[in-house]
């Protein structure tokens, strides 16, 4: 096993937008994208993991945290876009890209339109947007969509009570606190998360999902709140070639309330790939 290495960050000027990234390890790209108004912060239970195995790219989607340039408004477009031109700076041919929540739906629209870089595909706690998106509660949406400033503690905690199962909230206090604080630590400009609120709204690829044809696994947790899990069942009925798998007992962030089984999954997936290619 390789031991994880940080490269520092640089700036890529290709996009007109500051684009911070860190990469861990060697080996084959593992591109993970972040969900809404969040950065590369959410990876801290894979980046010590995948790095072992994998050249573990991790990034803030722009106007998060050090990304802090933008054009507004975004698109899911735009977004895709700044991640083929992130791999195209860093030299990356193609990629493993594995993409949450807001981060899966970039996710697709990367694969959907660059599907000579994508070597697979992982969509975690996600949906295909549009007319059959299975919404969460109201309660849930307004969350989400209070014009309270988006970096107030909180504002911060009452999202993230619907980003967690209950079960694990009050079992591990003190892990929920220190990702209140890694939030703190890293806001959205209020205009970016508003911005990335709109396109997340606007999302739609149902239709187009017939045309991908990648090895794609599919992950949610049966206690999701806020992308409620018939969305990735409905995913997995539109994707060929893809595997779904349900993660008992958990949320919506499985990466980190189900970091070990969800860290498996995903090095198990990735190496039956690369067994099929022997």
């Amino acid at each position: 096993m390789s031991k994880p290495q940080l490269i520092d960050h640089e700036i890529n000027h290709e996009i007109n937008n500051e684009i911070y990234y860190e990469i861990y390890g060697q080996g084959q790209p593992l591109l993970l994208i972040p969900g809404f108004a969040t950065g590369l912060w959410i990876w801290y239970k894979q980046i010590p993991v995948f790095s072992k195995y994998y050249k573990t790219i991790v990034f803030d989607n722009r106007g998060v945290s050090r990304s802090t340039k933008a054009i507004f408004p975004y698109s899911m477009e735009k977004m895709a876009d700044d991640v083929a031109n992130l791999l195209s700076f860093l030299k990356i041919k193609k990629a493993n890209i594995l993409g949450a929540s807001m981060g899966g739906f970039i996710a697709q629209e990367f694969a959907l339109k660059y599907p000579e870089k994508v070597s697979s595909l992982i969509l975690c706690c996600t949906s295909f947007g549009g007319r059959n998106h299975v919404s969460p509660s109201a309660e849930t949406l307004l969350s989400m969509s209070s014009f309270q400033d988006p970096n107030s503690e909180h504002r911060i905690r009452r999202a993230l009570q619907f980003a967690f199962a209950s079960e694990f909230q009050e079992n591990n206090p003190k892990e929920f606190e220190k990702i209140v604080d890694l939030r703190l630590a890293n806001p959205i400009l209020t205009q970016a998360y508003l911005s990335q609120l709109q396109a997340a709204v606007t999302f739609d690829v149902e239709d187009k999902l017939e045309n991908l044809d990648l090895p794609t696994l599919i992950m949610t947790g049966d206690k999701d709140l806020l992308v409620p899990p018939q969305n990735s069942l409905n995913l997995a009925s539109k994707i060929k070639n893809s595997k779904l798998e349900v993660i008992s007992g958990f949320g919506h962030s499985i990466f980190i309330e189900s970091a070990p089984t969800f860290n498996k999954l995903v090095i198990d997936f990735l190496e039956s790939i690369n067994k099929g290619k022997d």
